[in-house]
């Protein structure tokens, strides 16, 4: 705005002498700009700040390789021209054993004292000290993640300075900044008004970011007691763990949970971060079933797995400096393991892998940005330091589709016969009701076979039960190849098949239960002989009233079946009335039913 002002004044300007024009310009550049110290760092007019304003461009550096450097040789430097401007460089000096110095100069024009308040927005820190000029001389303020939350001049996850500028002065400020983690400076100040308004809608929106974390936690606890699938409980942990963790690098749990803790306070940050590693590994594997489907890989994400508990049992026993590092490596090669795990298991066709890799792909963008950050390649601003949160906001929702998927994988598992891997009795008796009330509801035919294998109990007793289970797979293998799609295949029980015909006649179902007969007694010839009867029963226009009926009427073919000489088909609308009442009343009172 000022710049377009200047050029508009430029223009106007131009028809006067060069010399007036030099000194109008000077007069004018004066007003606009920053006051210009002697170091040529700028100072800042806080009368020109409405809400907030990134202080980096104003701020003077010293760097303290032995962290020795005491505040009045500080000021004597300073004095000195003797610190650097920061200039448009990045505060983000990731992993260094060096104290940093900061000075920073404000100023107020006005003709009232106004209030602000300094902000350093990384709560990472060990220690941090704040020095202000005030009447009675430099007033210090020590504080720091590793000194008790108390020692913070206003009670925030953040460090929050407040200060007082009177009116036409200008003033000093110094901060010393050392920690054994990542050092990064993200100094901002603000109006009173606007700092409670902004407080406000970060922790709203915190507020909403931890309470999806419980909200998963939660449902993904209540499907594990009642599933009791493994991969709930490993996703548990992860979400507990991993949502711990973020309120430590948030600052939000050494304002809540441990204030009076400072070594829990940095100690936690490396025992949750092992956790949620661990937790999501052991999820990893058990979600896209990398012990079957990619046994070399899962393997090697089984080693990492002890890397992740070795470090989490001696977490407690060494510094946070020591373990920080590897541990940093450490989630870069567990990420970097989970997501060719998902790739891996995506193209061997896994359907969670799908949601898997695009949730835990956005983690990671999140994870490796934020990595990127702590080891100073990427500037610290908002992105960087709450990369973890936004990618872990979208895993959240996508990892919901994936335990969806995995779900429904469990269902159809449940749904399936162990044996012949086609689907067992169970869903059969859901499937058979649903299909019979479709077909009274649209007046379509429905139709279905139910079929045994011929001497079963003579051929186990002969050849024993593994050859028999042997002929079972067969015979199931057989008739998934002969029915098509949307006829569906069940075991009912021992040696005794039932296959569910929608939209198709009394024709059709005679062709399919005759090709299935003959495919089986053709195809097993050489081997072991095998001949099955099959007996079909078909609904048309309210001919049965319900489905027990309806499956009662293609057992009873069978049976009739069988009495005829086996290795036969029979349909229940070629029997005689006599034959069918006969042959209803000879069944046993433990006649073969759907219950």
């Amino acid at each position: 705005m000022i710049d377009r002002v200047l050029q508009t004044a430029i223009g106007r300007l131009a028809h006067l002498g060069s010399r007036h024009l030099r000194l109008i310009l000077a007069l004018l550049l004066m007003l606009g700009s920053p006051h210009l110290l002697a170091d040529g760092s700028s100072s800042l007019s806080i009368d020109q700040i409405q809400g907030r304003v990134d202080l980096r461009p104003y701020l003077v550096l010293l760097e303290d390789p032995a962290g020795e450097i005491e505040f009045d040789r500080v000021r004597e430097l300073d004095s000195r021209g003797e610190l650097t401007s920061l200039g448009d460089a990045s505060p983000n000096f990731g992993f260094t054993d060096s104290a940093w110095w900061v000075r920073l100069t404000l100023y107020n024009d006005g003709d009232t004292a106004r209030r602000m308040v300094i902000r350093q927005d990384y709560p990472l820190i060990d220690h941090l000290e704040f020095w202000a000029s005030t009447p009675a001389g430099w007033e210090k303020i020590s504080t720091g993640d590793r000194l008790p939350f108390s020692s913070r001049p206003l009670d925030n996850r953040q460090f929050l300075f407040p200060i007082e500028l009177p009116a036409h002065s200008e003033s000093r400020y110094y901060l010393r900044f050392q920690t054994e983690g990542s050092l990064n400076i993200g100094l901002y100040a603000h109006t009173p008004e606007d700092l409670v308004s902004m407080t406000a809608e970060e922790y709203l929106a915190l507020g909403i970011y931890y309470g999806g974390f419980i909200v998963l936690m939660v449902y993904n606890l209540i499907m594990f007691m009642t599933l009791r699938e493994k991969a709930f409980a490993y996703y548990t942990l992860y979400v507990l763990s991993y949502g711990l963790y973020m309120s430590v690098h948030n600052g939000l749990s050494f304002e809540y949970l441990w204030p009076n803790n400072p070594w829990l306070a940095n100690q936690s940050l490396i025992v949750l971060l092992a956790l949620s590693l661990f937790g999501a590994l052991r999820f990893t594997r058990e979600i896209l079933s990398t012990p079957s489907l990619c046994p070399r890989a899962d393997k090697v994400a089984y080693f990492t797995e002890w890397l992740v508990l070795a470090s989490l049992l001696i977490s407690p026993l060494l510094s946070y400096k020591t373990l920080i590092i590897p541990m940093a490596a450490l989630t870069s090669l567990v990420c970097l393991e989970m997501l060719v795990l998902g790739v891996l298991t995506l193209f061997l066709g896994s359907r969670p892998a799908r949601y898997y890799c695009a949730a835990f792909g956005a983690l990671l963008g999140g994870v490796f940005a934020y990595m990127l950050k702590t080891f100073g390649l990427l500037p610290h601003n908002a992105l960087t330091q709450n990369a973890f949160q936004v990618g872990s906001l979208i895993e959240m929702v996508l990892l919901s589709l994936a335990i969806g998927s995995r779900l429904n994988e469990i269902k159809q598992q449940n749904n399936l016969d162990a044996l012949t891997r086609v689907h067992n009795r169970r869903y059969f008796n859901e499937q058979i009701d649903i299909e019979f009330q479709k077909t009274v509801r649209r007046n379509l035919p429905l139709s279905l076979l139910v079929l045994d294998i011929d001497h079963f109990k003579r051929f186990n007793d002969t050849y024993g039960h593994a050859r028999g289970d042997q002929v079972l797979r067969v015979v199931a293998q057989i008739l998934s190849r002969s029915v098509r799609k949307p006829g569906t295949v069940y075991r009912y029980g021992g040696e005794e098949f039932a296959v569910v015909l929608p939209g198709t006649d009394e024709t059709d179902i005679a062709a399919v239960a005759e090709r299935i007969r003959s495919r089986v007694e053709s195809e097993t010839a050489e081997a072991d002989r095998i001949t099955v009867s099959v007996g079909a029963a078909t609904q048309r226009a309210e001919r049965f009233r319900n489905p027990q009926t309806f499956f009662d009427a293609a057992d009873t073919a069978l049976y009739l079946a069988k009495e005829q000489g086996r290795n036969r088909v029979v349909q229940h609308d070629h029997l005689a009335s006599e034959q069918a009442v006969m042959a209803l009343d000879s069944r046993s009172s433990g006649q073969t039913n759907m219950g």
